[in-house]
């Protein structure tokens, strides 16, 4: 999947011309995108256009114009777009009051090390387990607590994403204090679709 350049970010007059267009646009592929397991946890797939939102909400918001200061947001969220046979995603913690906050942040210590993607079904299931982006894990959690926000990766093997575009796919979280995580949840085949072409670039 092609990285984002200064030349895909619109300037801000010309944005606030499609941001709405734009918007409806992003919001439909985030409705396929955004799986929730249990009460607590989602995970939203990120893609090239996912990341050229993030980047162009940014700048509208942070009133940039320069191109080092797009650049940069570039840089951050570039990282976040998948590379060939793998899957990136934002996890959150849906979490709304200071009480949900104080119970749920220190149980789900290492909970973005905990997210399996499941492919096929029973004990010939074949597993792709999270792992987080090292850029952001230092300053996300702690031993005693988490965050509410973590961005993890799946790799997958070629057979695997043979057999991803094929077969039932489930997201579970693994996680012990988590026991909602299980036994997860089946993608639909119109998420699994939006997935796959990430995987394979088509």
């Amino acid at each position: 999947m092609r990285l984002l350049t200064l030349d895909d970010i619109a300037d801000q007059r010309a944005y606030e011309r499609e941001r709405d267009a734009f918007r409806r646009q992003v919001i439909a592929v985030k409705k396929l995108r955004r799986i929730s397991i249990g009460p607590v946890v989602t995970l939203t797939f990120e893609n090239r256009l996912t990341m050229r939102f993030q980047v162009q909400e940014m700048a509208r918001a942070e009133k940039m114009f320069s191109d080092e200061q797009i650049q940069h947001e570039l840089d951050v969220y570039n990282r976040l777009i998948p590379a060939p046979g793998e899957l990136s995603a934002t996890l959150f913690l849906e979490l709304t009051s200071d009480e949900e906050l104080r119970t749920w942040l220190p149980r789900l210590v290492g909970v973005q090390r905990s997210v399996q993607l499941r492919i096929g079904a029973g004990e010939r299931a074949q597993i792709v387990a999270s792992t987080p982006e090292d850029e952001y894990e230092s300053n996300l959690t702690r031993e005693e607590t988490t965050s509410a926000v973590h961005y993890v990766r799946f790799a997958f093997t070629p057979g695997q994403v043979e057999a991803f575009v094929t077969q039932p796919v489930t997201l579970a979280v693994v996680h012990p204090e988590y026991p909602d995580g299980l036994p997860g949840t089946t993608l639909s085949d119109a998420t699994r679709d939006e997935l796959a072409a990430d995987l394979t670039g088509v």
